[in-house]
């Protein structure tokens, strides 16, 4: 089994290394820190923790060639891989459109614009110019073997990842449906005549763990009204809601009373992620195992507290998955 932590890049460099440390001794393989619009930027970030970690591999998920060229986004995987001594993953999907527009970028073709940036980047960090550009398009630097993930929701983006990376992110709302992603992943694989042996998939989930289970479900509720009403409605049809069931929490939001919000969020909602104390994520985790899964991946919120979701984790769920 592996197991990795995701990290919103809302959180601040000093409390990120200290959850990472303890990550690392309480046995985690992985830690992910997003790349979100308008917060704190996930290769700086990653950066800090390199130098005081040792072991703990390091995902930046995810970059998007809609806000970054691909040649700046390799720049950054090129340099984590010398700074973490080859300890760095790259997470690449399309972005959000809602997100995009904040910053007046037009929304991409989601697979046309992933496909044409996994081929440029797999160029670029193996020091040759992509098709298209000029001889003088290469890096400069070595940037060694780099893994590239694919942050997927939809089914097209899940089996373009079983196609063409070397792992995948796959947003699990709610988490029983990793038997279905598990599925698209193998048939993208088929398509591109690939063998899955050595392919990670991460099952993505989100979790809210305290001892007060009251506490981690209003945690989960907190993050669930943010970003519910950007999931993909066919996630989201999966667990049985829609985007319009999200308007009530969206207008509480833009009203800044996040407090509605939060109580807007409903049962079926909250079904997105896991809430609740360590032996309710725990259960909830071997479910996951026994659907097949060998790679848990914790997203925020993590709880109320996120070093403490971690001790709790680290001690509670991962010895007994």
């Amino acid at each position: 089994m592996k197991f990795s932590l995701r990290l919103n890049n809302d959180i601040g460099a000093a409390a990120l290394v200290d959850i990472a440390v303890r990550a690392e001794e309480l046995g985690f393989d992985q830690l992910w820190v997003s790349h979100d619009l308008f917060w704190r930027s996930a290769p700086v970030l990653l950066a800090i923790v390199a130098r005081e970690t040792r072991r703990l591999e390091l995902g930046a998920g995810v970059m998007n060639p809609s806000s970054a060229s691909v040649a700046e986004i390799a720049m950054a995987a090129a340099t984590l891989q010398e700074i973490s001594g080859g300890r760095f993953r790259l997470g690449l999907g399309s972005g959000a459109a809602e997100f995009l527009g904040w910053a007046g970028i037009p929304a991409p073709r989601p697979l046309g614009s992933t496909r044409a940036a996994m081929g440029a980047l797999r160029a670029l960090l193996a020091g040759d110019a992509p098709p298209g550009l000029p001889a003088q398009g290469h890096l400069r630097v070595p940037a060694g073997p780099t893994p590239i993930y694919i942050g997927a929701m939809g089914p097209r983006m899940v089996e373009l990842a079983g196609e063409l990376a070397d792992g995948a992110l796959p947003l699990l709302f709610p988490p029983q449906r990793f038997r279905v992603v598990r599925e698209q992943v193998a048939a993208g694989a088929a398509r591109g005549g690939r063998d899955l042996s050595s392919f990670d998939l991460a099952a993505c989930v989100w979790v809210a763990v305290d001892g007060d289970p009251e506490r981690a479900r209003r945690a989960l509720a907190a993050k669930i009204a943010y970003y519910g009403s950007s999931f993909a409605p066919a996630l989201l049809a999966d667990a049985g809601l829609s985007p319009a069931d999200f308007e009530p929490v969206k207008a509480a939001l833009a009203r800044g009373n996040q407090a509605a919000a939060i109580e807007l969020v409903t049962p079926a909602m909250l079904a997105l992620g896991i809430a609740g104390d360590g032996a309710a994520v725990l259960e909830r985790c071997r479910e996951l195992v026994r659907l097949g899964a060998r790679h848990i991946s914790f997203g925020p919120p993590l709880g109320p507290d996120p070093l403490q979701a971690v001790e709790i984790l680290g001690r509670e769920v991962l010895p007994l998955t």
